[in-house]
């Protein structure tokens, strides 16, 4: 599977999180956040906490983690690990590139802890 486009580089401002359904490529979806950290640098990591099951998007960014909204559990943006109780285990982090003012990211190609 090839990059999809998620969004212009301008859409999400420094601490930002957006969330975008990709389909793999059987054509399901797959649930991403697309974060832009507070040093301005973009991730792509699952939206789907690996704890409590719910939407990463909805959390905080603080530098370059990301805080489950429930439980509090606290994620690296550039690996997936797990910085924090409860969660134990990693999220996938997907590979994300920046092409003139647009933002893609391949769900086929993960990366850091989860890979």
């Amino acid at each position: 599977m090839s990059s999809q486009y998620v969004c212009d580089t301008g859409d999400l401002a420094p601490g930002e999180v957006m969330r975008v359904d990709l389909e793999d490529a059987d054509g399901r979806p797959v649930p991403v956040a697309v974060v832009r950290d507070e040093a301005g640098e973009y991730h792509a990591i699952s939206d789907i906490c690996s704890h409590g099951q719910v939407n990463l998007s909805d959390g905080e960014v603080e530098g370059s983690t990301i805080e489950c909204w429930l439980h509090g559990s606290s994620f690296d943006l550039r690996s997936g690990k797990p910085l924090s109780l409860p969660a134990t285990q990693p999220v996938p982090v997907y590979a994300l590139s920046v092409e003139g003012d647009s933002v893609l990211i391949d769900i086929a190609v993960t990366v850091g802890a989860s890979a």
